[in-house]
């Protein structure tokens, strides 16, 4: 038996052992955090196993370097890391970060609605661990006939596989996504602590009616999330932005003026107020539209899955280690179990032992549903392009009917009561279908590196719970020191003036730097618009309209619709590092096709590095937009440390351009040497970039389901 025994739960291989499942948690904690701030922050999140299996490389290497201790007895030595124990530590860490997607999309809505004034810990926290774990259980019994028998292909887990095996060998990933990290936090320090430089940039001019708007936010993470989804969703993202701010915002003003919000108030305010009052809630619309029409789209593989899912066995087969599962008696076990607590949990919250029974039963049904749907598309297209907004509308629409029936008319429970049991059923459904697809992402891995499917499903369950002990408070602390959405945020202000009107502007919250938050907003503006709150129908209906349009041109209805809700100045460096993607990869073609060398080599090593870089520049600046926060709660921002204006726009354009030009240096570092020089690589790169823009945008060039994955 090797030194690293000691520290094994199981038998050899060493996999699951103490030193991976410590460190797991702390990459747990940490990757949760990140993608909750970013996913507030942007709406978007990007899966965290890649960045998670690079850095626990370097963590458990470091640790083969500790000295050889002893503990009653007991003698450890950290010795002999193995690809295993890699893949355990990325799937406790992924686990975290795919729950604490589906929390921040729907949780924050019951700040929205004003049905919470601050985030609570103890639903929180259930709502996270019986979503997760009912989603982890299902896909249990998936994981034979998705991976196994249909080998889908999971791109993502086949990518972590690639990562992990080459980590076995180091190389240069491990340096280059530490550089990342370091880079990203350094400048999300200066920037979001020190503020010596603007967060965004706005400016609007105005000529009678006429009001043009212009803005971008100077985020690293923003940009990143565009290297990493490409330019072809980037530019449907900015497509979006510019149909709401360019075209829609524009013309109501021309045609209905716009509001005098006051003597201080400045074109990019009037603007701002414009897009929140009317284009928002036409970005609703689309989103409803969008996310009905992806589903419908994608019926045919939808219904592949879940007959394949009920005609499969419950995985028990004998098959060796490799093949060796949790129990099913045991996985049913916990289902039911969780149903049964899911059921006093509604019934607690809601007051309403009738709408929790009904409630745990239809939550059970759907978790399994969309579960399934998770898995699969997954497993087709890979966890980051999964409908998971789609779905989690759907839920919605579903769930409000069966409460407005049930609470409603049979009940007659008050609105607050109906929206609030709404959102809890919605939540659990959500947090199941998010953490759906990278469990099977990571099982995927971990059937390519000879994993122990038991074990790996029991670090997706520490994973899980990590994960939802976490997500609490940290969604706590971000409300507190920045608010979660602006709505939020004003209504908090003004019940704080309103109960002491004494108060001066500096004791209340900075709306400015709330974080936008968008699916929580969506989400709560349609719950209230179904229980008769206020919404702007003719605008979503507009919405509505807009997106069929889109559907019929051929372009990707989600992508479109998420720019059309999102602010434009999230949107532009979305597309930015789309841009930059495009970019990279037409030097990468050129310098491989001018040194004779494999072109899809090449186009392969850079988008590995761009994951890297952009994955380390998201949860550097992730991460200490968390800490920021921390000092901000503690009463000791790091802005009181270094009392400085921050630099005017152009300055501060030029201080994010030149981290930009960092990130792209990372990113093209391996390539084959230049033989134009640079100048001709910066020009090459910029018109390919325009070339590929331009036809992405061009609805003829596009086939209608390109978009979509293809039928099995």
């Amino acid at each position: 038996m090797s030194a690293t025994s000691a520290l094994l739960v199981d038998d050899e291989p060493a996999e699951l052992t103490l030193k991976a499942i410590l460190v797991g948690i702390v990459l747990g904690v940490l990757m949760t955090a990140a993608n909750a701030y970013l996913g507030l922050k942007v709406g978007l999140t990007v899966s965290a196993s890649i960045p998670a299996a690079v850095i626990s490389m370097l963590v458990l290497r470091s640790m083969e370097r500790l000295p050889v201790f002893s503990i009653g007895g007991r003698r450890f030595e950290f010795k002999e890391v193995t690809i295993l124990e890699n893949n355990v530590v990325q799937t406790m860490a992924s686990a975290g970060e795919s729950l604490a997607a589906g929390v921040i999309f729907t949780i924050p809505a019951l700040l929205v609605m004003g049905i919470w004034t601050e985030i609570q810990l103890l639903d929180t926290f259930i709502v996270a661990m019986l979503g997760g774990l009912l989603g982890t259980m299902f896909t249990i019994s998936l994981r034979r006939i998705f991976i196994v028998e249909e080998a889908l292909p999971y791109p993502e887990g086949v990518a972590c596989r690639e990562v992990l095996a080459a980590g076995e060998e180091g190389g240069s990933g491990l340096r280059t996504i530490l550089y990342a990290l370091g880079i990203g936090a350094i400048y999300g320090w200066f920037v979001k602590g020190f503020r010596v430089a603007e967060e965004k940039v706005e400016h609007g001019i105005g000529f009678g009616n006429l009001r043009l708007y212009g803005g971008s936010e100077l985020s690293l993470a923003l940009m990143s999330v565009g290297t990493i989804v490409g330019l072809r969703i980037a530019s449907f993202i900015l497509l979006g932005g510019f149909i709401g701010f360019v075209v829609m915002v524009p013309v109501i003003g021309l045609a209905y003026g716009y509001p005098a919000l006051g003597a201080d108030a400045t074109v990019v305010d009037q603007f701002g107020y414009v897009w929140k009052e009317q284009v928002r809630y036409a970005g609703v619309g689309a989103m409803v539209v969008g996310g009905v029409w992806t589903l419908f789209s994608m019926r045919r593989t939808i219904f592949t899955g879940l007959r394949k899912a009920l005609s499969s066995s419950s995985g028990d087969e004998p098959g060796g280690r490799l093949e060796e599962d949790l129990p099913g008696r045991l996985v049913l076990s916990i289902c039911i179990v969780i149903v049964i607590c899911t059921f006093l949990f509604e019934s607690w919250r809601t007051g309403s032992v009738i709408l929790g029974l009904v409630g745990a039963l239809f939550l059970a049904l759907m978790s399994f549903f969309f579960s399934a749907v998770a898995g699969y598309i997954a497993g087709v297209v890979g966890s980051s392009n999964s409908p998971v907004s789609g779905m989690t509308i759907a839920t919605l629409l579903f769930t409000s009917a069966l409460v407005w029936v049930v609470g409603g008319l049979i009940l007659d429970l008050s609105r607050e009561e109906l929206m609030f049991a709404t959102l809890l059923i919605a939540s659990v459904v959500a947090v199941s279908a998010a953490i759906a697809g990278d469990v099977m992402q990571d099982l995927k891995t971990g059937h390519l590196v000879g994993a122990t499917p038991r074990r790996q499903q029991i670090a997706e369950i520490f994973g899980v719970v990590v994960g939802a002990i976490v997500i609490g408070p940290v969604l706590y602390l971000l409300n507190e020191a920045f608010r979660i959405t602006k709505t939020h945020c004003e209504q908090r202000n003004a019940a704080e003036l309103a109960a002491d009107p004494n108060l001066v502007s500096g004791a209340l919250a900075d709306c400015s730097r709330a974080l936008d938050a968008p699916q929580a907003e969506l989400i709560g503006a349609v719950i209230q618009g179904v229980f008769g709150g206020h919404i702007n129908l003719p605008m979503v209906g507009l919405g509505a309209v807009i997106a069929v349009l889109i559907i019929v041109l051929g372009l990707p209805v989600m992508s479109v619709a998420i720019g059309l809700y999102l602010p434009l100045y999230l949107s532009v460096p979305i597309a930015l590092g789309g841009i930059i993607a495009a970019a990279l990869d037409q030097l990468a073609k050129q310098r491989a096709e001018d040194a004779g060398q494999s072109i899809d080599q090449a186009l392969s090593q850079i988008e590995a590095r761009r994951v890297l870089v952009g994955a380390g520049f998201i949860a550097g600046e992730s991460i200490m937009g968390v800490f920021i926060a921390l000092f901000i709660f503690l009463g000791a921002p790091p802005s009181d440390w270094l009392p400085t204006e921050p630099m005017g726009a152009i300055l501060s354009c030029l201080f994010f351009a030149w981290f930009v030009g960092l990130s792209i240096y990372l990113c093209r570092t391996g390539l084959a040497r230049s033989v134009h020089g640079r100048v001709h690589d910066l020009r090459h790169m910029l018109l390919a970039a325009i070339r590929s823009l331009r036809q992405n945008l061009v609805p003829s060039g596009l086939s209608k389901d390109e978009d979509l994955p293809a039928e099995p």
